[in-house]
């Protein structure tokens, strides 16, 4: 709120609130395959995506077991950069890894 001076009556108190959008946030997708290596995408989830051990390991094995797992929550840019980290990781380290992004 802000404070104006009127001329006539004195000061009036106006709102000058501007609603401010959160921006969208996408989901980083691991996918899994018949290749890369569970150890690997640990050390994905730990190096990239800042998970303790356990958790990494957690979501590694939802990976493994259903084909496809959340390794965390952004915007679009950083999701768009985790993304591509992760395939220049994989690719240096000759692992077929696939990262996507979705919608949250």
């Amino acid at each position: 709120m802000s404070a104006v001076r009127d001329q006539q009556e004195g000061w009036v108190i106006t709102d000058r609130r501007q609603e401010i959008d959160e921006p969208s946030l996408y989901k980083v997708l691991l996918h899994n395959d018949d290749y890369t290596t569970m150890d690997f995408v640990v050390r994905i989830l730990e190096d990239i995506f800042h998970k303790s051990t356990a958790e990494a390991t957690q979501i590694m094995l939802n990976i493994h077991n259903k084909g496809i797992g959340v390794a965390g929550v952004y915007t679009r840019d950083i999701a768009d950069t985790k993304v591509a980290v992760v395939h220049e990781m994989a690719r240096q380290n000759e692992y077929p890894l696939r990262c996507s992004i979705e919608q949250a």
